[in-house]
């Protein structure tokens, strides 16, 4: 009988090498009586019962690169290990010993980065490059540094089935996907990113287990909940009986993701559907987790979360689950519908006005508690002391583009001007900006929703999108018919990024070179105090933003998404110069260079003249 080496291991579970060539196993599988790890030609190893559902053992002459595979009861169907570290064969194919300590990191000195100085850009490695691998990635993010991100957020990575997706239908939880490359693959991406000054952190699917090709349930069915319904697949049990090993199998995923690929955080995919009743959260051990296994190094836990619950951006003393930001929502359908117009399905209860516009930069969350007509129901809470970093603002990403019947990215949807415009809001507010793969460069590529899936499973996934798009009239009276099939293999390449447009589109990307520019020139960033920022609306599409600076140093930025604005008299205290200073013109959105047709300085001791579908960013001066 194999014996127990638990305590000599890193992990609680998983395949760890053990010394001399030898691999410790140990699984948590509460379902079964005998777990054995089969390895192709050599008899298997009958792992030895611990109590508690784990088994484990150590097996000789299994050196990294080994492949090898699980055998559970009687059952002659070998199954992946639940906690495999690779699946080169795909995610029902066999698992592979690796070796975490084989890659030679360069990055040392690198610490992370502050919470206020994180410039998100939100990366799908699949579409990023013609290759859609690691190694390509890891070539092209220099062009990124030097445009002025710092901050790259990388869509789900862990292996799902099929040979393209975009990784939320992970069944696999510490696997690197074998789509982009090797673990050492993505570890070099990683180390390249902290070389040129990059933070990396990872979106991760804590709220669910795909529908398809889920195999857990295999070993038991305590990794599951019954108590709660979840809209993408099996509900995890962080509450219930046996929920102490899933939340240590959960908390060690954590803890792997930043100590063996030196990542600098993650965005946890929809909280709102990690459901949990214990005294401690999951997410707040998440976040505990995360922080001490990054140690010194800064982590960085954002979270998407629907009902905009700020108790997640609350310390744990305070009763909150310690993120550092969340996504805001409310701030990307307000542009929306004023750059659009468009207020269907969940636009409807936003209007695109200078007040929301305003609130948002103020505020962060614009429903705090109020009736949300489109959820029949009151959404979200209060802000109140909370600093703008700590909201992250978008005019796109990976669902809102997709959320289309055409998939088309929002410079083809709105005007050019208007977009400008809304780029420099999104860029120069204090709070914590992201940007879309493609978006710097306007990309001609759509990103559509794909998903491959095996012929049995491809119709209902692709019913379940369309089902799910009918919440659009629009697309219910008849945009259905340019939907794209998910599982097609040329609806993926067709969202690939066409790299070569960042040295054609030459306006878009000098515009958001300009604007991070003005960014890190500014510090906007440090207008995070109660009253170093105000706002008033100045006509129907217009409002102007005030930052309060040291010794009169103060900074406008005039936004008008309507016709030529003509302010005088100007009864605003707002548009007042500091004592002894006047106004003057250091940047516009109407810049021959960005594609505007100039912009002549306005006359701001009496009346300002303001471009239609422009921004404009006055610094105070003698």
């Amino acid at each position: 009988m194999a014996e127990s080496t638990a305590g000599a291991r890193r992990y609680p579970i998983g395949a760890e090498a053990a010394g001399g060539g030898a691999t410790s196993f140990r699984v948590w599988a509460p379902g079964r009586t005998h777990v054995a790890v089969a390895v192709e030609g050599e008899p298997d190893l009958n792992l030895a019962p611990e109590g508690d559902g784990y088994f484990s053992g150590t097996r000789r002459e299994t050196p990294p690169g080994t492949l090898y595979s699980l055998r559970l009861d009687q059952d002659a169907k070998p199954y992946p290990d639940p906690a495999s570290r690779f699946q080169p064969q795909g995610h029902d194919g066999l698992s592979q010993v690796v070796d975490p300590h084989a890659y030679l990191w360069r990055d040392a000195n690198w610490n992370g980065l502050d919470r206020r100085d994180h410039v998100v850009y939100e990366m799908h490695v699949g579409t990023f490059t013609p290759e859609g691998t690691w190694r390509a990635a890891a070539s092209r993010l220099g062009w990124l540094a030097e445009l002025g991100i710092t901050t790259l957020e990388l869509m789900p990575v862990g292996e799902f089935p099929g040979r393209f997706g975009w990784g939320y239908d992970v069944v696999h939880y510490f696997a690197p996907t074998r789509l982009y490359g090797t673990p050492d693959d993505m570890r070099a991406f990683i180390d390249e990113a902290h070389t040129l000054g990059l933070a990396v952190i990872l979106d991760v699917v804590y709220n669910h287990c795909s529908a398809i090709g889920c195999f857990l349930p295999s070993y038991g069915k305590a990794y599951f909940s019954t108590r709660y319904r979840n809209d993408w697949g099996h509900a995890l049990n962080f509450d219930g009986e046996s929920a102490g090993p899933v939340r240590e199998f959960f908390l060690t995923n954590v803890d792997y993701w930043i100590s063996e690929f030196h990542l600098d955080g993650f965005r946890l995919d929809a909280t709102q559907s990690i459901f949990d009743s214990s005294p401690t959260h999951i997410v707040a051990d998440m976040t505990a987790r995360a922080r001490k296994a990054a140690a010194p190094r800064r982590a960085y836990i954002v979270g998407e979360n629907e009902p905009q619950d700020v108790r997640l951006l609350h310390d744990a003393e305070h009763g909150g689950y310690g993120l550092d930001a969340l996504w805001n929502d409310d701030f990307h359908h307000t542009a929306r519908v004023a750059l659009t117009g468009r207020t269907e399905a969940y636009y409807s209860d936003y209007r695109g006005t200078p007040q929301e516009f305003i609130s948002a930069a103020k505020r962060g969350f614009l429903y705090q508690g109020q009736h949300y007509r489109w959820q029949k129901k009151n959404r979200g809470t209060a802000t109140t002391g909370m600093q703008p970093s700590r909201f992250v603002t978008f005019l796109q990403n990976h669902d809102q583009v997709a959320n289309s019947a055409r998939g088309r990215r929002l410079h083809e949807l709105t005007s050019p001007g208007q977009l400008r415009a809304a780029t420099a809001l999104l860029l120069l507010a204090p709070q914590t900006p992201l940007l879309f793969q493609g978006q710097e460069f306007a990309a001609s590529a759509p990103f559509l929703y794909f998903a491959d899936n095996a012929p049995e499973n491809a119709g209902a996934v692709r019913e379940g999108r369309a089902d799910f798009l009918k919440q659009f009239p629009s697309i219910k009276a008849g945009g259905h018919v340019l939907l794209t099939d998910p599982a097609s293999p040329g609806t993926f390449e067709r969202c690939k990024l066409d790299l070569s447009e960042r040295e054609t589109h030459t306006e878009a990307v000098a515009l958001h070179r300009d604007l991070l520019s003005l960014r890190r020139q500014y510090r906007v960033v440090e207008a995070h105090t109660a009253g170093a920022m105000d706002g008033a609306v100045l006509a129907d599409q217009a409002f102007v933003l005030r930052f309060f600076g040291d010794a009169g140093e103060d900074r406008l930025l005039v936004v008008n998404f309507g016709a030529e604005l003509a302010l005088g008299p100007l009864p605003e205290p707002l548009l007042a110069a500091p004592a002894d200073t006047e106004w003057r013109l250091v940047w516009s959105s109407e810049d021959v260079a960005y594609g505007g047709d100039g912009t002549t300085p306005p006359e701001c001791s009496a009346a300002w003249h303001v471009p239609a579908h422009a921004a404009l960013v006055f610094m105070a001066g003698h």
